[in-house]
Order: C-alpha cells, then structure tokens, then sequence
C-alpha cells in the first residue's frame, strides 16, 4: 500500500501533470472550438439590435451573462402582471398546473431563490410548456453553464408549437429547429406601469412552507394565499 504524505509539502511534491492524454490535434481543436463560441457571442452582442454601447473593459460572457440576467427578469415581470397569473398560481396550490408552476417559479426567482424557482420550471418544462424551457435557457445562461443552456435551447425550439400551452408572454425564438447555445428570443412583454419590486415579492413568499423532495431537498411550495398577495402587489405598481 502506498505511504500517504504527511505534509502539504510532501503531497505537493509527489502532484504532477500526466503526459500523452492529449495530443496537439485535441489542444488545436479545442481552441479552434473556445474562438468559434467567443466569436458567436462577439457578434452576438456588437451585432444588429445592439441598444446601447458597453464598456470596452467588460468580457463577451461577463456582456452576455449580464444580458441574460436581465432578460429573465423582464420575461418574470411580464409573466407575473399577465391577468391569468394570479388564478393559475391558485390553481397550482391544489392541481399543480404546469401553467401556475410557472408562473410560481417566476415569483420565486424574483425573490432572490433561483433553486426552487429551477424546480417548477424544470416541472413546467417537462409538461410540455416552452415558456418554462425558455426561463431555464436564460437562467442557466446568466449563470455561465452553457451545456445546461444549449439543452434547455433545444428543448424550448421542440415546444415551441406545442398546443394549449399557457403562454403570458408571446415569445418567439429566432434560430433553426436545432439551436446553437447562443439563441436569439423576441418576447413582448405585456404592458404594465411598472415592475413589482422584487423586495415587495420576497415579503410574499418569505412565509411559504418549504417541503422536502426526495431526491431534491427543500423546494418552496405554493399557499392559497399567495395569490391574493400578488393581486396586490400587481394593483399597487399601476
């Protein structure tokens, strides 16, 4: 058996880098692959559309992160002020609707609790809905876990014509049937006067239960309350 060190030093000493998994071909192509999503997100963000002009001291991703961020919040604003919002979240209480999980989940989020919000849109997402997969795209993109992003991409362009799907905020996705991670979504955001305060929507949900999930852990649960509260808060922001 080997002698384990007994020092950091010692560990440190015996920490080396093996030779020979990688060839110059697997390094050359890496690169070729790290230029061709830099470049992507370049034109994405210098490109047609540009609103405004950004720092030049800001990254490709730090410029992307930070613009999928505030899409998601806009697309949850929108979601929340939508007329049917507030009886699909009661709804939710008692049939778990996938339509009021997500407008639930975009409560959650506003609030400042991104793991129970991932949740219901995971949940809404897996019944069929595209607007949840579209949530998930932006929020895994904001967080820099690209892989996560590119499924969820692929997953909103496969329910974007499914039927009877609740869908508070008109969106439409701008890319082949086979999106790359980078997609570009047009939404129209309902009018309303002006947003909730996200402080406001964490004195609504601070008070909500949280259940256990197997598998999962704590996950935020609905109460028949939350409704109501969300038809104030909609009434004071007009």
């Amino acid at each position: 058996m080997r002698r384990k060190p007994r020092s950091i030093d010692e560990a440190l000493a015996r920490a080396r880098v093996f030779d020979g998994h990688y060839t110059p071909g697997h390094l050359a192509e890496s690169r070729r692959r790290i230029t061709e999503k830099l470049n992507e997100l370049q034109a994405l963000l210098t490109g047609p559309g540009t609103e405004r002009a950004r720092p030049a001291t800001l990254s490709p991703l730090s410029l992307l992160h930070d613009r999928a961020a505030r899409d998601l919040r806009a697309l949850c604003q929108g979601v929340i002020h939508d007329a049917d919002a507030a009886q699909r979240i009661a709804r939710f209480d008692t049939t778990r609707d996938p339509g009021g999980a997500l407008a639930f989940a975009c409560l959650l989020v506003l609030a400042g609790i991104e793991d129970g919000a991932q949740f219901w849109w995971q949940f809404s997402a897996g019944a069929g809905n595209p607007s949840a997969a579209v949530c998930l795209y932006l929020l895994h993109l904001r967080r820099g876990d690209l892989k996560d992003a590119e499924h969820w991409a692929r997953q909103s362009a496969a329910l974007e014509h499914e039927p009877c799907q609740y869908t508070p905020v008109t969106h439409e996705l701008l890319a082949p049937a086979c999106p790359p991670i980078i997609v570009t979504i047009r939404m129209e955001i309902p009018d309303h006067t002006a947003d909730v305060p996200e402080e406001a929507v964490r004195g609504a949900v601070q008070d909500l239960d949280i259940g256990q999930i197997d598998g999962v852990g704590p996950v935020p649960q609905p109460s028949p309350d939350l409704a109501h509260q969300l038809q104030d808060l909609i009434a004071n922001t007009r």
